[in-house]
């Protein structure tokens, strides 16, 4: 537990010099591109640890500097300042100019304008009035230099997708100025794709192809952090000056060490400092316990505009994990209830995570007030934390009419076109809702009993042949052939005891999964979406689409779904040995012999194979890990959970770039720094599950020592060692045959290659899982020679690298699946063994 310390306003300012200290940066990041510009001065100027080059003489081949007029204050008048050197210097532009930057990489960059108005000669800065624009957005928009009473810094994250950046000041009637200019990029995954919307609570997909403005970044508790401690140089503010009643909330920090963990927050996401000190709840002080209040903070917005909330948590205060629970509001809306910081990191403290949440422009006021409150759960201690909070503004779409950040007003050309586009759109809209509605009325005069199907597939009425009885409707059509059978809710009510809680059989990030019979005596697995899950619709629709048009004998099959009372359900094919993890580790179940496990690994890869080689463009499942692979009642393996999935890159390209998802341990870590997806980013999972298969131990688990904590990292030193013998399971490591053992490690060491084009395909990862297993089967013949090896001769025992997968390998298995295969090519008819039984037996 780390130790922590409570201070309070009145403590010592030698505290916080020394606190700010512990903590002062030491760089993990290195930027590819660095532009620091002291504009208007003829010579470079160091600000803390970062130079800054003077453009009056700059001859950079990758920076290029406007003509303009270079001025110059007194040193006493910009003495007061953080950074002072940058702002007693300017350069005054009357015409329109720009400066040129040459990008090296391509990606999210922060661009940071510096300015203060000083009077020069006869150049009076706070007279200009001026717009900020990039080649694609306008930065600032009537830009007014008498709103400037001191040093002003104006940030903004752009993606920059093109080899360079124009910067242009466009004067509106006398003048433009700048003081200083940073163009430096970050990481891509600084900002993710998605977040959770506040009014009402759902996802928002799209944020990385957004710009942001940068309107507040507060420290919560002291000090303030400077550039020089922050990993990419951001200045966060102390949050005394936005508290509404400091009495009732202490300021905590602690001094021992974080754990930041893959797949949460990193010290790019906010530097150490920030996650080391807090503003905690003073209801946890003995004196004031069961108060109950929240404590909040306020800040001012501009009305209009859509704004992204990103706060910053780390549990600094508690002694053991769940003890820290607790409510977050953002205005008058609830965000997180019931909040427990060690549910998301694996029940560890002092690890750093954030949570991102958007507010939409309708609900965007003048003030805004976040708060943290005790969670109304009983014998719970009123109690709360924050660590940081960081609030960007940005318009929600993204193009060359974007004006992210300006003052004034903000009509444009662009603005007025769309106002008018989005006019006649609605007119339509409206049109054809009035007609969808009396059409709706006709039908449902017609018949009441015939279902509308779940649209997957954008089908329309002309493009679905819908068969109805008094029983059960069956939907057919689309380009795919996809099928999908509609449960009423009371029949999903009835099969599973109206979601008896003692039926439950797992519990995941979409919701619970309960046991379940249908009328006719089919036994199902009902998972049912969560209301206040992450996920959602997306997930819930990806799944239908999905295991509508798949059929292979190691993919569980969708039985069918319900979207009835806004429920979100999905029923699946009953597997009675439940989930692979069951079987290896904390469930006390009967262990699986190497051979069980061998077979298993081999019927996931078949499965994961068919996924990335059985249409056109592959299926990568993007959560491949134990939990989601389940065993029949012959333990036999089928893959599950396609909530995440999604289709691989166009033939002509390499990648997908996508946000990144998947569960923490598994993630391949290349498709984590990139965000580049690609079918080898399921073969790194699949290697991870390997290990799990063989040590039969948690991928993470944070009670053991450090080197020992993830799996991944542990077990490749003693692959590598060439002694994983030692980390085997102690209940089967007697029955391995060594051979066996050593391609089973091969295959799992090729698996989790840091690059992704060194992994093997699923089809070799197959193969090599089939001759291991052959390996472990092996007899000798009368001379003592084993029969793998005598075909192998030849092949030097058969080197994976040089020896191609037999061609038989490649197949489905059996010829039942080779039938199988070619009724899938067959429209409307892909999932009919499926729903065979289901079309007569199940009613509305």
């Amino acid at each position: 537990m780390p130790e922590r310390v409570c201070y309070t306003k009145a403590s010592s300012f030698l505290t916080l010099v020394l606190i700010s200290l512990l903590y002062t940066c030491s760089r993990s990041f290195t930027p590819t591109d660095n532009y620091l510009v002291n504009c208007g001065s003829s010579g470079n100027t160091l600000v803390g640890t970062r130079l800054f080059v003077g453009d009056a003489n700059l001859t950079s081949k990758t920076l290029s500097a406007p003509k303009g007029i270079i001025a110059n204050t007194t040193t006493n008048s910009v003495a007061s300042f953080d950074s002072p050197s940058l702002y007693q210097t300017a350069r005054i532009f009357t015409n329109p100019s720009s400066y040129s930057f040459q990008i090296q990489q391509q990606g999210r960059h922060f661009i940071r304008l510096h300015f203060y108005p000083f009077v020069y000669q006869n150049y009076d800065l706070s007279t200009a009035k001026f717009n900020v624009s990039t080649q694609d957005i306008t930065l600032l928009a009537s830009f007014d230099g008498k709103n400037i009473s001191g040093p002003m810094l104006k940030e903004y994250l752009v993606n920059i997708t093109r080899g360079s950046l124009t910067l242009s000041f466009v004067p509106f009637s006398n003048l433009a100025f700048v003081n200083a200019i940073e163009v430096v990029s970050v990481p891509d995954n600084l900002i993710l794709d998605s977040a959770q919307t506040i009014n009402p609570l759902s996802q928002y997909n799209g944020l990385s192809g957004q710009a942001f403005e940068t309107v507040y970044r507060v420290n919560m508790g002291i000090p303030k952090v400077t550039p020089d401690n922050d990993t990419l140089w951001r200045t966060w503010v102390p949050d005394m000056g936005f508290l509404q009643n400091q009495d009732l909330t202490q300021w905590v920090s602690t001094d021992s060490k974080l754990h930041f963990v893959e797949g949460l927050a990193t010290q790019e996401s906010a530097p150490s400092i920030v996650y080391s000190t807090a503003t905690e709840l003073a209801s946890s002080n003995t004196s004031t316990v069961g108060a109950k209040f929240n404590m909040t903070w306020q800040f001012d917005l501009q009305e209009g505009y859509t704004y992204m909330l990103r706060f910053h948590f780390c549990d600094i205060v508690s002694k053991s994990a769940g003890q820290l629970i607790f409510d977050v509001y953002v205005g008058p809306w609830a965000v997180l209830t019931d909040f427990e910081l060690s549910s998301l990191t694996y029940n560890s403290l002092a690890t750093p995570l954030f949570e991102d949440f958007i507010l939409s422009a309708k609900d965007s006021t003048s003030k805004l007030s976040i708060s943290i409150g005790p969670s109304k759960i009983v014998n719970v201690q009123p109690d709360g934390i924050l660590n940081g909070l960081e609030i960007f503004k940005f318009d929600g779409i993204s193009g060359t009419s974007t004006i992210v950040g300006h003052e004034g007003s903000r009509i444009s050309l662009g603005a007025v076109l769309g106002i008018v586009g989005a006019g006649v759109i609605l007119l339509v809209v409206i049109v054809v809702m009035l007609g969808a509605i009396r059409k709706r009325r006709l039908e449902k005069q017609r018949s009441s009993k015939i279902w509308t199907p779940f649209s997957v597939n954008g089908l329309t009425n002309s493009q679905s042949l819908t068969r109805s009885s008094n029983a059960t409707t069956l939907t057919l059509g689309g380009q795919n052939g996809s099928l999908g059978y509609r449960f009423g809710f009371s029949v999903l009510l009835e099969a599973t005891n109206h979601f008896d809680e003692n039926w439950v059989i797992g519990v995941g990030g979409f919701g619970k999964v309960y046991k379940g019979t249908l009328r006719d005596g089919t036994r199902v697995a009902v998972k049912r979406g969560n209301t206040k899950s992450h996920q959602g619709i997306n997930e819930f629709r990806t799944e239908i689409e999905l295991l509508s048009r798949l059929r292979h004998r190691h993919l569980v099959s969708l039985v069918g779904y319900c979207d009835e009372r806004n429920e979100m359900i999905l029923v699946y094919e009953y597997m009675e040995n439940g989930t692979l993890k069951s079987h290896l580790y904390g469930s006390g179940l009967p262990f699986l012999t190497w051979k069980q496990r061998l077979e298993i690994c081999i019927g996931s890869a078949r499965g994961l194979h068919y996924l990335h080689t059985g249409f056109a463009k592959a299926i990568i499942h993007r959560d491949v890990k134990s939990a989601n692979i389940l065993l029949d009642e012959n333990l036999m393996a089928k893959v599950a959970d396609f909530g995440l999935s999604k289709t691989g890159p166009e033939l002509d390209q390499t990648h997908v770039s996508t946000a990144v998802k998947g569960s923490f341990g598994y993630l391949d870590p290349e498709y984590f720094r990139r965000q580049q997806l690609t079918e080898k980013s399921d073969v790194y999972s699949f290697g991870v599950v390997l290990l799990e298969v063989l040590c039969a131990r948690p991928v993470i688990d944070p009670t053991l020592p450090k080197d020992m904590v993830n799996l991944a990292e542990w077990a490749m030193k003693y692959i590598r060692k060439r002694e994983l013998i030692q980390i085997v399971d102690p209940k089967i490591a007697a029955s391995i045959r060594p051979d066996s053992l050593r391609k089973f490690g091969e295959t799992a060491e090729k698996c989790l290659a840091d690059n992704g084009s060194e992994r093997p395909n699923m089809g070799d990862v197959l193969w090599h899982l089939e001759y291991a297993l052959q390996l472990q089967d092996v007899e000798l013949d009368e001379s003592g020679v084993n029969s793998i090896k005598l075909i192998a001769g030849a092949s030097h025992e058969l080197e994976p690298d040089l020896v191609p997968p037999p061609a038989e390998s490649l197949d489905l298995d059996t010829e039942e699946e080779e039938d199988d295969a070619k009724l899938n090519d067959i429209p409307d008819v892909s999932m009919r063994r499926v729903f065979s039984q289901l079309i007569k037996h199940e009613g509305r």
